[in-house]
């Protein structure tokens, strides 16, 4: 990790070509989905259906099904249609946390400007899956519930989600790199490596927050989960 005392990584530019700049968060974010990619397609080749399974095919699977049973649990019916999205959200964020472990490795999630564009997907996956759900006329038809004078704030409502996402979690994943860069300075061994490891969990925490809260989102949106559904029929 680079410890420069600096509020974000878009500050810190690695090339530039007149107007064009190619900073630090541009760079690992699609280094991360480079490692993304091709680790997904290295640990799924040669998947067995049946028969003896290899230990890291379990554990693939174990995962999986984890995410799978959260996302059901949450309250959205059908958890594998969101399986992708949730799934792929919570890989990027726990892993982005995860290579924080390389020295010279800064999680793209400490910048601003990525919690912004990953708050953004979930901000375009509400209606997105709300309209598949439900139809466009139910979705819109649900801004101006329980009555017309509500329509308003239902829509700040929806911004603010957005809003919240992008700031909380990058909130958190700044204070921890800042802390970490003082500790640096000013004990330089044993206090940062004990709050890399902290890091390390409360990347891990975030990944799982962010995941959730972007279900729940969904889920309400969509009318599918079981407390919806029940408020529907009384």
């Amino acid at each position: 990790m680079v410890y420069a005392m600096h509020l974000s990584t878009d500050e810190i530019i690695l090339l530039q070509y007149g107007t064009i700049k190619l900073n630090v968060t541009i760079a690992t974010t699609w280094l991360l989905m480079l490692v993304l990619v091709a680790g997904a397609k290295y640990i799924t080749r040669n998947m067995a259906a049946e028969g003896r399974f290899k230990r890291w095919q379990g554990l693939l699977e174990i995962i999986l099904i984890g995410i799978r049973n959260q996302i059901g649990e949450v309250g959205l019916r059908q958890p594998e249609k969101y399986l992708g999205f949730v799934g792929t959200l919570f890989l990027f964020i726990a892993t982005a946390n995860l290579l924080t472990v390389f020295p010279v490795y800064e999680p793209p999630t400490g910048s601003l400007s990525t919690t912004t564009a990953l708050a953004l997907l979930v901000f375009v996956a509400v209606p997105f899956y709300a309209i598949k759900q439900r139809g466009f006329a139910a979705y819109i038809k649900t801004f101006a519930e329980p009555n017309l004078v509500m329509l308003p704030f239902n829509i700040i409502s929806e911004l603010s989600h957005t809003l919240a996402l992008a700031v909380r979690l990058f909130g958190n994943m700044m204070s921890g790199s800042m802390i970490l860069a003082i500790l640096l300075i000013v004990t330089p061994f044993i206090f940062p490596m004990l709050m890399n490891v902290l890091g390390l969990l409360t990347g891990m925490v975030q990944a799982y927050i962010f995941s959730v809260l972007a279900t729940v989102f969904i889920a309400a949106a969509s009318g599918t989960s079981e407390t919806l559904i029940e408020t529907a029929k009384g």
